[in-house]
C-alpha cells in the first residue's frame, strides 16, 4: 500500500500506553496520517479537538486511540454505577457504529475495556442485557441511546470521553435535536474530553461544538481540496435508455473486484440490482427498508470481496469503512455537491488509488455544474461508444404491492375481487372498475344495477331485497332522505312520538 499519505509523526513517539501500542501494531499502524498528526498531540493533551478531513483519511483511528489512551490513564468516577458507560461514541448510522465497534475491537484488545453497542433493528434485549451488565465504552445510534436512557438502561452521568461522528450527517438526517438530548446529560464538558470529527464542519456544526465543548481546538486538513487527489474522475453523457446498457458494459469491460453504485432513490437501487443480477453481475442494493441482519451480512460479504457491486443511496457513502473499493459509479448524479464528495470518497482511501465514473443523463446532469463549482474543476468527459453499449437481458418486471388500494376490498389474497360488495361509495365506483378488476388480477365484470325510478327511492325500506343484490343501494338511500330532511326543515327532524297502547 502507498505510504505517501502518511506523515512523519509515529504513533511510538506519543508515548501511548503499552497495551494500546499492540493494538496498534496489530493494526500495523506506524506512522500517522495528517489529521492523526494534528489532532492525537491536543486530544493526548486532554485538549476538545473538533476536526476535518477529507473520508479514508483516519478520523477513526485519531478518536479511538485518545479515547484508550484518557481511558487507561484516568480512573472511572468513584460514583460510577455498573451501567454506567465511561465513553460514548455516537454514529449517525448502524453501519458507522459497526463499524467503529469492529476498529475499536482491533486497537483496543489488549486494554480489556469492555465495548458495548445500540442500534436499531436488530437484537433489542440481548444489548439491553449486555449493557445493563456494563460496559466501558458505548458506540451507537441517536435513537437505540435515548432510548436505553430513558428505560434506565444505561447511565450517561459517568461519561468522560465523548465523541462525535460524521457530526454533519447527524444534521442532514435531523438528529441534532436527538444529540442534544443525550449531550444534556452527560457531565459538564470541563469533566470530559470532547471530540468532534467530520468531513465538513459547517457553521451549524461548529455551534453544536462551541455549545457543548469545551473551547475545541479547530483542526482543518486541507479543507479547500475537497476531492481525493488519486480519484481518477470521468463523466458520460448517456441518454436515459443507454444508461443501464452503459452500467452493465463498464462494469463487465473493468471487471471491477469491489464497486459500489449510487443512485438518488430506492426504488432505482432495486431496479439496478435487478438489471445487474439479470446480466450475470453479483450485486446488492443496501437501502434503509433492508433487516439489518441483511444489511450487515452485505457489508460483510462486500468487504470479504464475495460481493462484487454493492447498490445505494448517499446514506450508504457516509461512514462506512471498505478498503479496496476499485470503482465508484453515479449511475445518478446527486443533487448536494457535498454528496459527490463523500460518494468518490468510498475509493481512493488511504494512500491508494480508484476510478470515480459519472453519468451525465438527462435526469440529473442539471446537478453537474454545482458539483463542478464545489470540487473547483472540470470533470472530464469521455465519449460513450457503441461498444460500451452491449445487448443486455431486461429483469422481469415485478408489480409492485398496493396495500388498501386497487383490488380486492379488505379481505386478504383477493387482488382481483369486484369493489362492489365492500366498497362504502355503492356502485357508481364499481362500474367504472368492472372491465379490469383490481391490482393485476382477472375479475367477472360485476353486473349492471338494475335503475330505480326517483319515486321508489324513498320508499318503505322493507322493499330492499335479502339476497344481497341491491344492498349496495342502501347507503346512498339513506343519504339523500337525510338531506331531504335538512333542506325541506332546516333542523333537525324531531325523535318520533312514543306509541300508546
Amino acid at each position: 500500500m502507498a505510504d505517501s499519505h502518511l506523515t512523519e509523526l509515529s504513533f511510538s513517539s506519543l508515548h501511548l500506553p503499552e497495551a494500546l501500542q499492540k493494538g496498534l501494531a496489530d493494526a500495523s499502524f506506524e506512522r500517522c496520517t495528517p489529521i492523526q498528526a494534528q489532532t492525537l498531540p491536543q486530544a493526548l493533551a486532554g485538549l476538545d479537538v473538533a476536526g476535518q478531513a477529507q473520508t479514508g483519511t483516519g478520523k477513526t483511528a485519531a478518536f479511538l486511540v485518545a479515547m484508550y489512551a484518557r481511558l487507561m490513564r484516568e480512573p472511572p468516577p468513584a460514583s460510577r454505577s455498573l451501567n454506567a458507560p465511561r465513553a460514548l461514541i455516537i454514529a449517525p448510522t448502524r453501519e458507522l457504529a459497526v463499524q467503529i465497534h469492529r476498529d475499536a475491537e482491533v486497537l483496543g484488545s489488549h486494554t480489556g475495556l469492555q465495548l458495548g453497542l445500540a442500534f436499531g433493528g436488530v437484537d433489542y434485549e440481548k444489548q439491553k442485557h449486555h449493557l445493563e451488565r456494563g460496559v466501558d465504552i458505548l458506540m451507537g445510534t441517536p435513537g437505540r441511546i435515548i432510548d436505553f436512557v430513558k428505560q434506565r438502561v444505561i447511565d450517561l452521568r459517568s461519561v468522560q470521553v465523548l465523541v462525535l461522528d460524521e457530526a454533519d450527517r447527524m444534521f442532514d438526517l435531523g438528529f441534532i435535536a436527538d444529540i442534544r438530548y443525550i449531550l444534556r446529560r452527560l457531565p459538564d464538558p470541563q469533566a470530559r474530553l470532547n471530540m468532534l470529527f467530520s468531513a465538513t464542519l459547517s457553521h451549524r456544526v461548529l455551534e453544536l461544538a462551541y455549545e457543548h465543548m469545551n473551547e475545541p481546538t479547530l483542526v482543518r486538513i486541507e479543507p479547500d481540496k475537497m476531492t481525493v487527489d488519486r480519484v481518477r474522475q470521468v463523466i458520460y453523457y448517456p441518454s436515459n435508455d443507454e444508461k443501464p446498457r452503459l452500467l452493465v458494459g463498464l462494469l463487465k469491460h473493468m471487471d471491477p473486484r469491489r464497486s459500489m453504485v449510487f443512485v438518488n432513490t430506492r426504488r432505482a437501487a432495486e431496479e439496478i440490482e435487478s438489471l445487474l443480477r439479470s446480466n450475470g453481475i453479483n450485486a446488492e442494493a443496501i437501502s434503509g427498508d433492508v433487516p439489518q441482519r441483511k444489511r450487515l451480512r452485505m457489508l460483510r460479504d462486500f468487504h470479504e470481496g464475495t460481493l462484487a457491486v454493492l447498490i445505494g443511496t448517499d446514506v450508504a457513502s457516509r461512514g462506512l469503512h471498505i478498503p479496496d473499493v476499485s470503482h465508484v459509479f453515479n449511475y445518478d448524479l446527486p443533487q448536494d455537491p457535498e454528496d459527490y464528495v463523500h460518494r468518490i470518497g468510498r475509493t481512493a482511501r488511504a494512500g491508494t488509488e480508484g476510478d470515480a465514473i459519472s453519468f451525465g443523463c438527462e435526469e440529473y446532469v442539471i446537478s453537474l455544474p454545482d458539483i463542478e463549482g464545489y470540487i473547483g474543476r472540470k470533470l472530464p468527459v469521455a465519449a460513450v461508444a457503441s461498444e460500451m453499449l452491449p445487448e443486455i437481458v431486461s429483469p422481469e418486471r415485478v408489480p409492485r404491492r398496493h396495500f388498501g388500494g386497487h383490488g380486492g376490498g379488505r379481505g386478504k389474497g383477493k387482488p382481483g375481487g369486484s369493489r362492489s360488495g365492500g366498497n362504502r361509495s355503492g356502485g357508481r365506483r364499481g362500474e367504472r372498475r368492472s372491465g379490469g378488476g383490481g391490482g393485476g388480477g382477472h375479475a367477472s365484470p360485476a353486473p349492471a344495477p338494475t335503475e330505480t325510478p326517483p319515486s321508489e327511492v324513498s320508499a318503505d325500506p322493507s322493499a330492499i331485497g335479502t339476497n344481497g343484490e341491491s344492498a349496495q343501494e342502501a347507503p346512498p338511500r339513506k343519504r339523500r332522505r337525510r338531506r331531504r330532511s335538512k333542506r325541506s326543515n332546516g333542523t333537525n327532524p324531531a325523535p318520533p312520538a312514543p306509541e300508546t297502547t
